[in-house]
């Protein structure tokens, strides 16, 4: 099978175009004709040498993919050999052929193309586990996603707004803030011109947000602990603004606040399975009616796995970035 591969750590160009054998599916496994793969932050790290593959994962970037079930262990699964799916995966997406574990696995929501959902896994498991799970937003609660615009972002902002949440979100330009808006947040702030904290605290009275999704960390922890309701919950997904920040942990003990973070990949299927079976009840209905809708940005053929990269690493994109095996 046509694959790509990391030839070694570095800049986009190290993704280069292989020829692997074919992967075999193991017990509680499906082997997944790849029709679309997305393009994510973890994927630029792995290149980059700092994101480690897990033990017994594929060595091949890619963590989400979607297509047709062709083999595996489909005896007492919800699937069969024909159906189309869409699947986190440890690793192995950017490749005509991937295996991913049966818990793993979710049907396409009705009018999805394969395209479509192929943009759903890795954001939605991340957002869910994080927003919902970890840092409990519930009725009645407001939340702020850093980021609005990435992949994670656009996930969150709909997911929250769908299921009833005053949502904000912040970006670097003005046109993304009004992108962040029509996705459903009532207000987008541009982080380059705007303090989020001010507007955060004019916008709720002074009261602050319930939770917060944060990809950047460093300098904004205190800030962000600033901008957190009192019982408010912090969920830390990435380090793009660095490993370490000051934290105000009087506020944290006064004001009864939460700083969590986790990274999805080293988790266990049996974890992911859970959020699965979740999506699968409440979200994905909110997708089949359209009421939440995938935003892709670009759509490149697998070949171009490296422009892929080089535009994710750009950062002007809003939404996905997706990968086509059929493409080109």
């Amino acid at each position: 099978m046509r694959a790509i591969e990391i030839t070694h750590y570095g800049k986009p160009e190290v993704l280069q175009m292989t020829t692997r054998p074919m992967p075999v599916p193991g017990k509680g496994e499906l082997l997944i004709r790849v029709s679309a793969a997305g393009v994510n932050r973890p994927d630029v790290l792995q290149r980059l040498g700092f994101y480690p593959v897990p033990a017994g994962a594929s060595d091949l970037p890619g963590l989400e993919v979607a297509g047709e079930v062709v083999a595996g262990d489909v005896e007492g699964s919800a699937f069969q050999v024909g159906d189309q799916v869409c699947a986190l995966v440890q690793g192995g997406g950017y490749a005509e052929y991937c295996v991913a574990p049966v818990g793993q696995c979710l049907k396409l929501p009705q009018g999805l193309s394969l395209l479509e959902a192929a943009s759903l896994p890795e954001t939605y498991f991340t957002v869910w586990s994080n927003v919902f799970q970890r840092a409990h937003l519930s009725p009645g609660e407001s939340f702020l996603v850093q980021g609005g615009t990435s992949g994670i972002g656009v996930a969150a902002i709909q997911i929250a707004k769908a299921l009833g949440h005053r949502v904000f979100a912040t970006a670097g330009s003005d046109d993304k803030c009004r992108a962040t808006e029509k996705l459903g947040a009532e207000r987008g702030i541009n982080y380059k011109t705007e303090k989020f904290v001010d507007v955060i605290k004019e916008l709720t009275a002074g009261k602050g947000v319930d939770v917060i999704l944060d990809m950047v960390a460093g300098s904004y922890v205190p800030q962000e602990i600033n901008c957190l309701a009192d019982d408010g919950r912090l969920a830390i997904i990435a380090l793009l603004g660095g490993s370490t920040a000051e934290l105000d942990l009087a506020q944290v003990l006064r004001r009864r606040l939460t700083v969590t973070g986790s990274t999805l990949r080293p988790r266990s299927v049996a974890f992911k399975k859970a959020i699965a079976t979740e999506l699968q009840e409440r979200v994905w209905p909110l997708l089949s009616s359209r009421a939440i809708v995938p935003v892709i940005h670009h759509v490149f053929p697998l070949a171009q796995a490296a422009q892929a990269h080089a535009m994710m690493e750009e950062g002007a994109h809003i939404g996905k970035i997706m990968l086509s095996m059929d493409a080109g």
